[in-house]
């Protein structure tokens, strides 16, 4: 175990478990995550290997007798027949029978159905009543002589869900951890290796997890396939529900008029339409006005009678075109179905959620760490929904006047959302509300900027906010605009962020470039960018080159080291010899390799004319590149500005522009030579 584990482990004993043993006990069992763990977490609560194994085991064996699987339904029949009584896991529902006045379940797996339930467990369940719940089941079997009466009885049943938990014993434990071991602890706790993440990607996972800690929480994601959408939604949560977009009615969401049924939104935290995108999808088109007034008002009608409701609404799908093929020709909801794409609609979204920075999932970001069970966060994200941290950030900052009431709403409810899950004890600095309000801005502004393009009615909102300490105003924009500015031609109808100069000024006739001191901020998952334009016009002129990374060991900062010198070799005058001197660190484990990979890169290097050398320096930490025509280039991150790609099959290995970047800063300097 690493440090985090060891202190994860330390401080929540017997709430969580590694996360690579749910894939151990799964098998073929078509189950959920949360009732993997809800098992797990009986049995294999610790830290120690023994205990876990032998857990391990005896979880194996639970989901050998009891799971129901459907192909196996007829033998687990016989067993309850034979024994009279057998324990089963599966997926239960419960329908009124008005003509009997009874309760009657349906098996999801089993495929039993109109089994007679007592009144007293469908009360003190009510969920069962829509959707249905996995369960442990007690199903007896009694052969009776009555016409037409089930020989099936239901002993015993209890929806596989953690009992209770303590928030507050939750809220002290957390001021153990610092902000981002939290962050990788829930990071861990839904499946993902952390190390594998960008801050911003994190943030977006975590950002998923919002619908389940606040209440009345509209949001939508709309990205690439594989990307984890659905896992969230249907796996971590017993108090979540995915529907099929295409399978929903008004009957089913709010309320069926004919029995005066209450749908789901009165019974699930979240209700996460699946697969939403689809432009000749159709949908009814009351259902839209119906869940509009609901998304903007908390409440649905029944005849004369209005309900209020706390579900919150997740709407995720498929772009079928690039980012920037979507701006250019349309906007960011195109591929939503045509009764769907309406502004008023739309409006009512507190997130719009950038899917397409989603990297598709490795088998190396999944996580072999520890988590909570994740049963045990729902319940404490349960909790949490009924806290309020909307205007936490009020003592920091405060929104220009032009935000609308809706847009502040918006942004607040992520923020708090976001508070709940990383500072659950509401406690925070300056400088982490500042991360979160810009992402909460971010997310809203996204779905503002798109009903601008639908919609000309809509105004231009000022998404700034102003540091009340320092007077400060900082200027939010998407992460695409900033991409893609260039490309679509887009004048600045809103200022950039201050922090963002440009650095290279090209001259009317674009044949030389102008090059001036200042700074190029790169955000997490920024695309567009490349060595060529962070670097080549700089390298103009250079005879000699000094790049000091400590940082160039692994293969991909191998690779990342040779593109840097075909860049130099693309620079350079073909009549003359550029030094190029390499100051990097290392350690005993990579340091052979490393010898052989610099010395075949000299080799390689020589015929381009650039003369390679290289140290290994323990005492040089700083990351920058020192050039001989009067430049210093410092380098936040040195080399490492990309995020890993999919390997060989992947464009983005051979397409700088195409990969994700890694937040950082790289400063111009103009030095005396």
């Amino acid at each position: 175990m690493n440090e985090l584990d060891k202190k994860i482990n330390q401080y929540f004993a017997g709430k969580v478990v590694r996360k690579d043993l749910t894939k151990l006990v799964k098998g073929n069992a078509i189950v959920p995550t949360y009732v993997l763990e809800y098992l797990l977490g009986q049995y294999c609560a610790t830290d120690d290997e023994a205990t876990i194994a032998q857990g391990v085991e005896t979880v194996k064996s639970v989901i050998s007798k009891h799971f129901v699987h459907r192909d196996a339904a007829q033998i687990i029949k016989s067993q309850i027949r034979e024994k009279k009584s057998h324990r089963i896991i599966d997926k239960v529902s419960v329908k009124l029978n008005d003509k009997r006045d009874v309760y009657e379940t349906s098996f999801a797996n089993l495929g039993l159905t109109k089994v007679v339930i007592d009144d007293t467990i469908v009360k003190n369940n009510q969920r069962l009543l829509s959707g249905g719940v996995w369960c442990l089941i007690t199903l007896g079997y009694q052969k009776s002589d009555e016409r037409d009466a089930s020989p099936w009885i239901i002993e015993n049943l209890k929806p596989i869900q953690i009992a209770n938990v303590d928030l507050d014993e939750y809220k002290e434990i957390r001021k153990n951890f610092t902000r981002d071991e939290w962050i990788d602890l829930i990071i861990q706790t839904i499946g993902f290796n952390p190390e594998e993440f960008t801050f911003r990607s994190k943030l977006i996972q975590l950002a998923r997890l919002i619908p389940f800690c606040e209440n009345n929480y509209n949001m939508i994601e709309l990205g690439s396939k594989g990307t984890g959408k659905s896992h969230i939604y249907s796996e971590l949560s017993p108090h979540g529900i995915l529907i099929s977009g295409g399978e929903v009615s008004k009957a089913k969401l709010f309320v069926n008029n004919s029995n005066n049924e209450i749908g789901l939104v009165g019974y699930w935290d979240v209700v996460t339409y699946d697969e939403f995108a689809g432009r000749t999808k159709k949908a009814d088109r009351g259902l839209v006005d119906i869940l509009k007034n609901y998304m903007a008002n908390k409440s649905f009608s029944r005849g004369t009678e209005v309900f209020g409701a706390a579900a919150s609404m997740s709407f995720i799908g498929n772009t079928e075109h690039s980012v920037l093929y979507m701006l250019k020709h349309s906007n960011l909801f195109e591929a939503l179905p045509r009764d769907y794409y309406d502004t008023a609609f739309l409006d009512r979204l507190h997130c719009y959620l950038a899917g397409w920075e989603v990297q598709k999932l490795r088998n190396e970001m999944f996580t072999e760490g520890y988590g909570f069970i994740v049963d045990y966060l729902a319940e404490i994200m349960k909790e949490l929904r009924k806290e309020d941290h909307m205007n936490a950030y009020a003592p920091f900052f405060q929104f220009s006047d032009s935000i609308t009431t809706r847009d502040k709403t918006s942004i607040g409810k992520t923020f708090s959302g976001l508070v709940k899950i990383i500072f659950p004890d509401g406690v925070f600095s300056e400088e982490d509300a500042k991360l979160l309000l810009e992402f909460a801005i971010e997310n809203r502004k996204r779905v503002k900027d798109q009903l601008r393009k639908m919609d000309d009615t809509f105004e231009r909102v000022d998404f700034s906010y102003i540091n009340k300490k320092t007077g400060k105003k900082t200027y939010i924009q998407t992460l695409e605009y900033i991409e893609y500015k260039v490309q679509l031609g887009l004048s600045d109808d809103e200022p950039m962020p201050e922090e963002e100069p440009l650095v290279i000024e090209t001259k009317a006739n674009g044949d030389q470039a102008k090059l001036v001191e200042g700074q190029k901020i790169i955000r997490d998952n920024q695309t567009g960018i490349s060595f060529e334009m962070l670097f080549g016009a700089f390298l103009v002129g250079a005879k000699e080159i000094k790049l000091t990374d400590p940082y160039i060991r692994l293969p991909y900062q191998l690779r990342n080291l040779m593109e840097f010198s075909k860049l130099v070799a693309t620079k350079k005058d073909d009549l003359e010899e550029v030094k190029f001197h390499l100051v990097t660190n290392n350690n005993e484990e990579y340091i052979q390799n490393s010898k052989e990979a610099f010395q075949q890169m000299a080799d390689s290097l020589e015929s381009s004319g650039i003369i390679f050398t290289y140290e290994f320096s323990d005492s040089s930490h700083d990351r920058s590149i020192e050039l001989d025509n009067g430049w210093k280039i410092v380098l936040g991150r040195g080399l490492d500005i990309f995020q890993k790609t999919n390997g060989w099959n992947d464009i983005a290995e051979y397409y700088q522009e195409k990969r994700l970047c890694k937040a950082c800063e790289i400063t111009y300097v103009k030095i005396k030579v």
